[in-house]
């Protein structure tokens, strides 16, 4: 039986509460003040974290397979906790059963679901011979746990009372009305597929009924694991295994079949680094996925008896798609260095941070003489690289002063964006249990990366909503001359974004997208404050799908203090779609945002002092005649 485990995110209470249109009074300074391009190990995490997600604005989940980790939960070894960032104080938390390798992502309630996952174990990762849950881990066979981050530590996994396919492997996306598709995967695990366990079907959550055979699927073995796949803005999902790309019309079931891919495999265990690219006004929010990296391994070589993972040589390729205008691929810059597990992050300013990875090798481990340990990559590299998507062609990679890394992330490491525009990077264990004492052992040391913006002061914008909307009435926000640096000129250099921060696993945040929204601007000379006009978000869920989100302001490439919203209703359903307010042309005025806000309020007073003069002296000429009236006819 394959239930699915709850992670009830960001508890539903304060989301309900934050369905008025409440606003942040203001937002603060980064809490941290890390050197610039640099790593800082802040500290061990209790599992190691194969898997990891933003579950609130000061709460990182991390879930581990099963293993032998040294923290204990309920007379077993734990795998799964939560870190507070304000504290750093982290809690053991009971996982219910064994999510080794699954994939997950956040409904449009705010709810965390952790999908697919492995078989009860036992030590060494061995099949344990009864799959009800028993010693020495207590991890009952069950592939779909759920979980409400909460801000007071109480908040726990539950599992769902949904049942899904079994699946190892799958990949999860959030759908237009905050539902999720789940989509391939496997029966029973392994380096990679075959036909005898393939799970070629995609299904929903909450359920909507059988899972759905996907051709591209069966045709893509034994590389289909972790389908590459993105809700594009058309409502149409782009789906991408070994090979082959497709456009998946959900409605119908069809499959569209595009070019093929150049160069390499993308998807697992090649494992390319892959985003979306930002959705901008600029480019009218048209989705284009960047794909860098994997290996250029021919289909039937992967189960090949004489196939030595170990040796295969990353591609440095990058290509790009934009599927709802084009299916082809062109060629963008390669990367700097040959990398396969290379993990792709959104950061708030719009260029793409890249970390994590090696040099040599694909993802995967086992117990055969040519691994490294039992790793299947070797070379780690240490160093981030910096993808910018507007630099011209031929200069869109850099290391902009990057300093490497001290700690190898290899298979089974991962990353998220933090509020405060800081990366948080942990994880690698590419072992079949907690090891120690070789090269690449079980780590639990996690990083704080600092992008290049940090070290600066950050707008504090005040007036954020909490609630966003699809089209509707737009929203102004205060910034102040310290917020611009002084300069007026930076209102041209000013946006607003939104990042849904995704679930890491496996070099993949599923779910991860950056959206920036239309603005204006009134800009005062006399303080050189400013009013910056933000629209809702654009009337299309699939731009961005409901749920959870971080608004940040960033001005001149330096980005506010994110703040967690919820996008759309806050209800898995159809969203309502509004018109869009259409916003005031961008000016500058003398005044300044208080004497504008005072005059306002006076010429308010004034207009309500002038209608009760005007209604008095015509109440007065009416009861001056019918007294004249009256004196008159007696």
């Amino acid at each position: 039986m394959w239930t699915t485990l709850i992670f009830t995110s960001i508890a539903v209470a304060p989301w309900k509460l934050a369905l008025g249109q409440a606003t942040e009074d203001a937002v603060e300074q980064a809490l941290r003040n890390g050197s610039p391009g640099s790593f800082d190990i802040i500290g061990e995490s209790l599992v190691s974290g194969q898997q990891l997600f933003l579950g609130n604005p000061n709460t990182v989940y991390f879930i581990d397979k099963v293993e032998n980790n040294p923290t204990q939960i309920n007379g077993h070894p734990a795998w799964g906790s939560e870190w507070s960032l304000s504290n750093s104080q982290q809690r053991p938390m009971e996982v219910m059963t064994n999510s080794f390798c699954a994939g997950g992502n956040v409904l449009g309630n705010g709810t965390w679901i952790n999908v697919g996952g492995n078989q009860a174990v036992t030590y060494g990762g061995d099949a344990a011979d009864v799959q009800t849950g028993t010693a020495p881990y207590f991890d009952p066979d069950g592939r779909q746990s759920m979980l409400n981050p909460c801000n007071d530590q109480h908040c726990d996994w539950t599992l769902s009372p949904h049942q899904s396919d079994q699946r190892w492997y799958p990949t999860l996306e959030t759908l237009e009305d905050g539902s999720i598709i789940i989509i391939g995967g496997c029966r029973n695990g392994g380096y990679v597929n075959d036909q005898y366990q393939d799970n070629p079907t995609y299904e929903f959550f909450p359920p909507t009924g059988e899972p759905i055979r996907s051709p591209v699927l069966s045709r893509t073995l034994p590389v289909n694991l972790y389908p590459l796949v993105w809700l594009l803005p058309s409502g149409k999902l782009l789906l991408q295994a070994n090979y082959e790309t497709i456009l998946l019309d959900r409605r119908t079931n069809r499959e569209t079949a595009l070019d093929t891919m150049p160069d390499a495999v993308r998807v697992y265990p090649a494992s390319a680094g892959t985003i979306m690219l930002p959705l901008t006004p600029a480019n009218n929010w048209t989705a284009t996925i960047l794909f860098c990296g994997g290996s250029a391994v021919a289909t039937e070589r992967w189960q090949a008896p004489d196939f030595i993972a170990i040796q295969q040589a990353p591609s440095t390729s990058c290509v790009r798609i934009t599927p709802d205008v084009s299916g082809s691929y062109t060629h963008d810059d390669a990367l700097p260095e040959a990398r396969s597990m290379l993990n792709f992050i959104q950061l708030p300013d719009g260029t793409i941070l890249g970390l994590n990875g090696a040099a040599t090798g694909t993802a995967g481990y086992g117990n055969v003489t040519w691994a490294t340990g039992q790793s299947y990559a070797d070379g780690p590299v240490l160093t981030p690289v910096l993808y910018n998507p507007k630099a011209p062609a031929g200069q869109r990679f850099s290391r902009n002063g990057f300093s490497a890394s001290a700690i190898p992330r290899m298979y089974h490491s991962s990353a998220t964006l933090l509020p405060d525009g800081s990366v948080m990077v942990t994880g690698s264990n590419p072992n079949a249990d907690h090891t120690t004492g070789v090269k690449f052992s079980t780590e639990y040391r996690t990083e704080i990366f600092y992008p290049g913006y940090f070290g600066k002061r950050r707008p504090q914008p005040k007036a954020l909503p909490t609630k966003l909307t699809y089209g509707g009435p737009s929203f102004n926000v205060q910034l102040t001359s310290d917020d611009l640096f002084g300069t007026l000129e930076n209102l041209n250099k000013t946006t607003a974004v939104l990042i849904r921060t995704g679930f890491s696993t496996h070099a993949m945040n599923m779910g991860q997208r950056f959206v920036e929204l239309q603005t204006s601007f009134t800009g005062f000379h006399s303080n050189t404050s400013a009013i910056l006009h933000v629209s809702q978000v654009p009337p299309n869920p699939a731009l961005l799908a409901p749920g959870p989100a971080l608004l940040f302001v960033v001005v001149n490439g330096v980005p506010s203090v994110g703040v967690q919203v919820m996008v759309g209703s806050g209800n898995i359903e159809p969203q309502q779609t509004l018109p869009v307010n259409n916003l005031p042309a961008p000016q500058i005025e003398l005044g300044d945002t208080s004497k504008e806000t005072k005059k306002n309020g006076a010429q308010a007073v004034g207009q309500f002092e002038h209608h009760v003069g005007l209604t008095f002296v015509i109440l007065f000429t009416i009861s001056l005649r019918i007294v004249t009236k009256y004196l008159y006819a007696n």
